[in-house]
């Protein structure tokens, strides 16, 4: 499906939910976007082909003892276990790896179809984040083929119980909220699929 208002909406919520998913939000990238979250105005703006609720908004607008940047510190980065790590590897992979066969399969696609991968560190190319904004990237540039070839055989067979389990053990309110609304957007986004998604065994 490549109609215009379908490649925005991939564009859009792509970049978006993928920031959020990634960049601490006290980033200076971040924190407009954050605080259109938190207001509410980024309801006006979202595309009207993924339905949200009112209590998703106040949910986004609801107190927590809990900084966000420290939630942020908690759920993505440590010191301590992470409740759903974002990597899919760590799903995919039967010892629960990063680096694991189903990051270097991803990397080995990234390869044939040029797509290059920046890290500022040593990471993974399987971050959720990442995966979201690549996705966006692909639709942007008319990579109609590489766009499915990534949400059903490298992204979608594992998001499902990542974001299950995100949502569930967030512990605040704002990140609740992402998880939630990135189900609703991923499962637009498979309305556009032409193929199925693949079927993997999960160990998480």
């Amino acid at each position: 499906m490549s109609q215009p208002k379908f490649v925005k909406a991939i564009a859009v919520t792509g970049r978006v939910l993928g920031g959020l998913f990634y960049y601490d939000p006290q980033s200076e990238n971040m924190r407009p976007l954050v605080s259109a979250f938190r207001d509410g105005s980024w309801a006006q703006e979202w595309p009207e082909s993924i339905p949200f609720n009112a209590a998703l908004i106040n949910a986004f607008q609801a107190e927590s003892p809990e900084p966000l940047s420290d939630a942020f510190q908690r759920l993505f980065i440590g010191p301590y276990a992470l409740p759903s790590p974002p990597w899919g590897s760590v799903w995919l992979d039967r010892e629960n790896v990063l680096f694991g066969d189903s990051t270097l399969a991803l990397r080995q696609w990234m390869r044939e179809n040029g797509v290059a991968f920046e890290a500022q560190q040593n990471e993974p190319e399987d971050h959720f984040g990442t995966l979201l904004m690549l996705a966006a990237w692909l639709k942007e540039n008319q990579r109609e083929e590489a766009w499915q070839q990534l949400l059903s055989w490298h992204l979608l067979p594992w998001s499902g119980r990542f974001l299950e389990e995100f949502v569930a053990q967030a512990g605040h309110p704002f990140y609740e909220a992402l998880g939630k609304l990135t189900q609703q957007t991923l499962a637009f986004w498979q309305t556009q699929l032409l193929v199925p998604v693949a079927d993997k065994k999960l160990y998480r």
